[in-house]
């Protein structure tokens, strides 16, 4: 399910929480759904589990999961009020992404093509 690269320069707490949005975006992570705890994710990654919990905090700083005492940490249900923060913050994302694409030379079909590719994916939960 995790899979982290030793060799990246990218810190592996920054790829466990990338992966971790990813699987919730492409709904193979479902809303209450329970993440494995830091101790067994971190003898299963064989990383520092203070790496996993950094991981963690930082998820639930962003609002993609949110931790019981004693339980463990879940998916976070999107809540519509967090839900338009973050839209207009990825608006604003992908507005200065777009202009770097089209400055690129990116046509309308080519940007088109990528948006129905990730409905794809979604719909397959890739």
């Amino acid at each position: 399910m995790f899979e982290l690269d030793v060799r990246s320069r990218k810190p592996i707490y920054e790829q466990l929480n990338d992966k971790v949005k990813e699987l919730i975006m492409h709904g193979i992570l479902r809303a209450d759904e329970q993440l494995p705890s830091v101790r067994t994710l971190s003898s299963q990654l064989t990383v520092n589990p203070n790496t996993i919990q950094k991981a963690y905090r930082e998820l639930e700083r962003e609002g993609y999961i949110y931790s019981l005492q004693g339980k463990g940490s879940f998916v976070a249900p999107l809540q519509q009020g967090q839900n338009e923060s973050k839209r207009a913050g990825l608006r604003e994302e992908l507005l200065r992404l777009m202009a770097e694409a089209v400055y690129l030379g990116f046509t309308e079909n080519e940007i088109g093509a990528l948006y129905r590719q990730v409905l794809e994916q979604r719909e397959k939960g890739e």
